[in-house]
């Protein structure tokens, strides 16, 4: 309990200047910081990188939809309580979207679709909002606007297990480049009560699909009634913190409901019209809850290519600082982030300390700006002879651009 307090991240996220609030921004509202966009960017392009090397287009779409939308695909009358009010726009009324699932039911339905363009892979990190209760809210965990990273695939009913398999093994590969330990994988089905569609033949052929997936996976899961979406079973890759509280990261769902609320429809080999499948999944979740989680995993000493600021540079006297200044620019010249920490911030000593989350720390005397060398210090104590700067940022890229969570190889240190 005391370690899961060190690392709460609502603490640390503030202490280490990465995300705050305000009251007057409102509840569930946060704002982030340079070091945290800096974090929430790196994430971003992060799983971009991964959903197109997975054959996922993006695309963008609108935070605000008509309501009638929202009474098509079901929100309106299974999720109301969980959306805002409508806003009066004219005569029509406009509603902040709760998912971005029915934006996506148009993009795709916005075209003539062939069985040869299928599967269709359209992913999106997007704002969708929550009308959270104020005694739920708490850091980046439980938000009200929400940046999700979001993909529906749109596919025959024959690609439907494949797709979702091949989805659930993307999940489970970023999340091993993340560092991130599922704590259980939970078959989520529904209760009782009108919050579910009700289709008995729906819910049972999704079911039936999701549990195949689940068992080809090999990975150990639960089922556990009342969870699902409203539309239909999802899997649910579940996390938990240092005090053991868990939560939802990653989600894998089969959607019959939807396409067919929509009307949505490709052509057969046969010329004939078919319904698609619709299957929804998240690799990290909500930006927000993501990088919570990332915080306390970490303590706030992220891996080299997600640190917001991955070397800092100590000029040890005013002597050393313009070379100090040009190293920086090289640095971001070559994608890396990089600080000068120069004498005005304090003693050497001090600087080091106030450093010491930071990967790289390069220390420049006289003798290494005479002969255009650093003086590494690497976060996990070692200490690097002085070696040629170039050398130094050759190799610092290299294992930042790798993801690497090594901070320099095998290399000997020297004191």
């Amino acid at each position: 309990m005391e370690t899961a307090t060190m690392h709460d991240h609502r603490r640390l996220g503030r202490e280490l200047d990465l995300f705050d609030t305000d009251p007057l921004m409102g509840a569930g509202l946060p704002y982030w910081l340079p070091d945290g966009a800096a974090v929430r960017h790196t994430l971003e392009e992060f799983v971009r990188g991964c959903e197109q090397r997975a054959g996922y287009r993006h695309v963008y779409s609108p935070v605000l939809g008509k309501r009638e939308l929202y009474e098509i695909s079901g929100h309106w009358s299974h999720y109301r309580d969980d959306m805002f009010p409508p806003m009066d726009l004219g005569a029509e009324q406009v509603v902040l979207r709760p998912s971005l699932c029915p934006h996506h039911a148009l993009i795709y339905r916005s075209r003539a679709r062939s069985y040869r363009e299928l599967p269709l892979r359209m992913a999106e990190l997007g704002g969708m909002y929550r009308s959270e209760p104020s005694g739920v809210l708490g850091g980046l965990t439980r938000v009200r606007a929400i940046q999700l990273n979001d993909a529906h695939i749109f596919c025959t009913p024959e690609q439907a297990a494949d797709e979702a398999l091949a989805a659930l093994e993307l999940i489970r590969e970023a999340h091993r480049a993340l560092g991130i330990r599922p704590a259980r994988y939970r078959l989520s089905l529904p209760g009782e009560g009108g919050k579910y569609v009700a289709d008995p033949a729906l819910w049972e052929r999704a079911t039936a699909l999701l549990t195949e997936v689940l068992e080809r996976s090999g990975v150990p899961f639960e089922a556990v009634e009342g969870e699902a979406a409203f539309y239909g079973p999802k899997v649910d890759v579940q996390i938990a913190d240092g005090a053991g509280r868990e939560s939802t990261l990653s989600t894998v769902q089969i959607d019959f409901h939807q396409p067919e609320r929509f009307g949505l429809h490709y052509i057969g080999a046969d010329g004939a019209r078919h319904r698609p499948v619709m299957v929804h999944r998240s690799v990290i979740g909500s930006v927000e809850r993501v990088v919570a989680h990332l915080i306390e995993l970490y303590g706030g000493a992220f891996p080299a290519w997600l640190a917001p600021t991955q070397l800092v540079l100590l000029p040890v006297s005013e002597g050393e600082a313009d070379q100090a200044g040009r190293l920086r620019q090289r640095c971001l010249d070559q994608g890396l982030r990089a600080e000068v920490a120069g004498p005005e911030h304090g003693t050497l000593g001090a600087r080091i300390r106030e450093a010491r989350l930071v990967p790289y720390q390069a220390v420049i005397g006289p003798r290494e700006a005479a002969d255009g060398q650093v003086a590494l210090r690497l976060r996990d104590g070692r200490r690097l002879a002085p070696i040629p700067a170039d050398e130094a940022l050759a190799r610092i890229r290299s294992l930042v651009g790798a993801g690497s969570p090594d901070l320099w190889g095998s290399a000997p240190a020297g004191e």
